[in-house]
């Protein structure tokens, strides 16, 4: 029998980490993930579980901090491929910007580096759409892999501003240190749909939310969203087709919708939490007042009223890629957790 490739994914309790996983062990990959403490590992099994993969024969979970140079050489041995998904959750309230800035480039380069070193193919990097379109004003056309968020700019938030840099020195070491090692980055919209365990993402928050009448009225903010099963599978063509190497992919339905639009979607699919929705938008200057006195709200603050169309003419073009509408994304998000039991029926 050949040996099955190892593919190393970084962060694997994550909600995009946790289905590339599923679909790498699917295909017949070996898998070996990092997690900060193995504590996770219990997480990371009932996950796979519930997502339909309870055979676990070919995954390795291993421990791993993006903020030390421990145990990275170790994790890298024998890889073919790394997608490097870890990375700071934003933090809400934060004291200077340097506090999710520098650990998202360090954990790239400490990542990069190791890799590089063990003789790894190619690093697929788990970029966000925040680096593509923060800092611009007056936009007009959508956003592509072309554009980069204007780190410059008077209200940019950090965790954007982290972002774009972490992958501004991941391409800057590929071209000066990476001595032939390949890189591709995906750079995903807001995520949707299956959550798979009562952990999940920071992007699914929105739809719980909304779901338990918690949201009264919405801020006027439009965004892209794509289901995390094809920001994996863009994850994994990015990995293994020649001409994905050295380049961007904007992970997009390409469909732009309001909060509002969501909280519509919601109210057709699952009627029994019609009267929770809201049907409301906060204006533009209502959230940034509040802002200035809650730091929580700055990132939504910096956002809103701004244009938000985007392409995903590259993946679909170059790759073949073909995701499903962002209203199914939305909708796979809300049954989940009615199925899991986080927002009762």
């Amino acid at each position: 029998m050949m040996k099955k490739e190892l593919v190393v994914i970084t962060g694997g309790s994550g909600f995009i980490a946790i289905h590339i996983i599923l679909q790498l062990l699917q295909q017949g990959y070996a898998v070996r993930t990092t997690v900060r403490s193995l504590k996770r590992t219990a997480l990371i099994h009932e996950m796979l579980a519930t997502g339909g993969v309870t055979d676990l024969t070919d995954l390795e979970i291993t421990e791993a901090d993006l903020t030390s140079d421990d145990h990275w050489a170790a994790t890298m041995t024998g890889a073919t491929y790394v997608i490097h998904v870890a990375s700071p959750t934003p933090n809400r309230v934060y004291r200077n910007e340097d506090e999710m800035i520098r650990p998202a480039i360090d954990g790239v380069l400490r990542v990069l580096t190791a890799a590089r070193d063990a003789g790894v193919s190619r690093v697929v990097l788990t970029s966000a759409y925040g680096a593509i379109f923060a800092g611009h004003h007056h936009r007009t056309t959508p956003y592509t892999e072309a554009d980069w968020s204007d780190v410059t700019a008077k209200k940019i938030h950090p965790y954007q501003k982290s972002k774009t840099l972490a992958e501004q020195a991941a391409w800057q070491f590929i071209k000066t240190a990476g001595r032939g090692m390949e890189l591709a980055a995906v750079n995903p919209v807001g995520v949707m749909g299956p959550v798979l365990a009562s952990d999940y993402s920071h992007s699914n928050v929105q739809i719980q939310q909304l779901l338990e009448g918690q949201v009264k009225a919405v801020p006027n903010v439009d965004s892209g969203y794509v289901d995390v099963r094809d920001v994996a599978s863009l994850h994994l063509l990015a990995m293994t087709q020649p001409q994905a190497a050295g380049e961007r992919f904007l992970a997009t339905t390409g469909e732009t919708l309001s909060m509002l639009d969501v909280a519509n979607i919601l109210r057709v699919a699952f009627p029994q939490f019609a009267s929770k929705l809201p049907t409301k938008t906060i204006s533009n200057a209502a959230i940034k007042a509040a802002a200035l006195v809650k730091p929580d709200l700055k990132m939504i603050a910096s956002i809103v009223g701004e244009y938000a169309e985007t392409s995903n003419a590259k993946a679909v073009n170059l790759l073949g890629w073909q995701p499903r509408s962002a209203k199914t994304a939305i909708i796979a998000t809300a049954q989940s957790m009615l199925d899991l039991g986080i927002v009762q029926g």
